[in-house]
């Protein structure tokens, strides 16, 4: 089966996303007159020049309700004007799960893209992050509009940074002039040291870290204090080593461990805090049921729990 190829434009009202769908239309580099359904999940000031001529094989369907995401409704609308590709406007007081559980079967997204008004930004991550952090955790793409000169790229890196290490940044003035984010981001630890000492505030980042780059870390002596959780399941000398992390508020916080091997009379007490030294290794372990990262313990010793029990990216 073929992909339908899918491009979702995410981000909240007034963001810029129907200019830069329009725009990405008028481009014959992108719009060759295929049959292009465009989906609209919400409707903002700014409309669809459907005069022009690019426009002639876009066919717009508006999707007023969360709940008529359906793989039905979908297929549907597909079927119904015979396209070959779709545009998505979506709503930003909706949940991306929503449109991923509805597409069906061959629609696969090609491009997600996230836009934002820089004046309003922060003021939506303080006071609806959880819909930001859905937002930001999957682009490939985010643009800050009506980006002004005071104020700080270096805010904004962090915000995003703290979700999606991947995403491109762009920063967009009221004018049209276009900057790229080139702000890096170096580890808060030296990965080459001889042994990499973790501060209390450092664990999401290296257990993120480890979870998207687990092979540079093959071989690798590392340091840090977390709580130590013993299962029956386990066989003897096996724990999970690890702490709570918070990505966005409280309802997402779980426990973030790796799997640490000791000998069987080193046993740690279940639930209480160590400082540990060990070794990684990624390889396969059937607790995993495939390759992973593997602690070896080196060296346990009690230690007091951190002053921030659950660890943040912020």
């Amino acid at each position: 089966m073929e992909d339908f190829p899918v491009y979702l434009f995410t981000g909240f009202l007034e963001a810029g996303k129907t200019r830069f769908i329009q725009e990405t239309l008028e481009d014959p580099r992108f719009n060759g007159g295929e049959p292009t359904l465009l989906l609209l999940c919400e409707e903002g000031e700014r409309e669809y020049d459907t005069t022009l001529s690019c426009m002639e094989n876009v066919f717009i369907e508006v999707i007023e309700h969360e709940s008529d995401l359906t793989p039905r409704v979908l297929d549907y609308l597909e079927k119904k004007h015979r396209a070959e590709r779709a545009m998505v406007e979506y709503n930003g007081m909706w949940q991306l799960s929503s449109f991923y559980d509805s597409m069906p079967e061959a629609w696969a997204i090609y491009q997600e893209f996230l836009f934002i008004d820089a004046g309003t930004f922060l003021n939506y991550n303080a006071n609806m992050r959880g819909l930001m952090v859905d937002k930001l955790s999957s682009c490939e793409l985010a643009v800050f509009n009506r980006f002004q000169t005071d104020m700080d790229k270096m805010e904004f890196h962090k915000i995003v940074r703290g979700v999606n290490r991947r995403t491109a940044i762009v920063y967009e003035s009221r004018e049209g002039t276009v900057e790229y984010d080139d702000i890096e981001d170096p580890l808060p630890y030296d990965i080459n040291a001889p042994v990499i000492t973790l501060g209390d505030e450092d664990y999401a980042l290296w257990y993120r870290d480890v979870s998207e780059e687990p092979k540079k870390y093959n071989g690798k002596t590392v340091e840090c204090v977390g709580m130590a959780v013993v299962n029956s399941r386990f066989q003897a000398g096996n724990f999970a080593f690890g702490r709570k992390v918070m990505t966005c508020c409280v309802e997402d916080i779980q426990f973030a461990s790796f799997l640490a091997q000791c000998d069987s009379e080193q046993m740690p007490e279940n639930k209480k805090w160590y400082r540990l030294r060990f070794q990684m290794e990624f390889k396969f372990h059937k607790l995993y049921g495939r390759r992973g990262p593997v602690l070896t313990v080196l060296s346990m010793e009690e230690a007091e729990a951190p002053k921030d029990p659950v660890a943040t990216f912020y």
